[in-house]
């Protein structure tokens, strides 16, 4: 049997490590707020479906740490599978000339949007 009280200070150290509102977690993980609320309260205790839903959403927490407090957070182990290495390129300027030429048909870019890491983006239109 989970120790509740355990469990949510974990689940709110998963929170705070992502910078997650309790809202903007229930949304990442695909539940309704009012469960997020309820489990945080301690009125209701978490499903199996629940924690699957976290664990599929943060790669980086692990079962038997989020059960138990035994193991790490971050898992160091999966963080490294979910994420490997990526070289990033960093676009300064395009023009759609330079854009157009690339492209093999009549087609012509109506627009492109870039998203941020802050969930922000910008929207280019021609």
């Amino acid at each position: 049997m989970i120790n509740t009280e355990n469990f949510i200070k974990r689940l709110h150290k998963v929170m705070d490590y992502y910078g997650e509102s309790a809202s903007s977690f229930a949304e990442k993980i695909g539940v309704q707020r009012s469960s997020i609320s309820h489990i945080l309260s301690g009125r209701n205790k978490p499903s199996l479906d629940f924690v699957l839903k976290v664990l599929s959403a943060f790669p980086e927490v692990d079962l038997y740490w989020l059960f138990n407090g035994k193991g790490e957070f971050p898992s160091k182990e999966k963080s490294e599978k979910a994420y490997p290495p990526i070289e990033k390129e960093i676009i300064t300027s395009v023009s759609t000339n330079e854009l157009k030429s690339d492209i093999k048909s009549d087609k012509t870019i109506e627009r492109i949007v870039v998203f941020y890491s802050d969930g922000s983006f910008k929207n280019f239109e021609n």
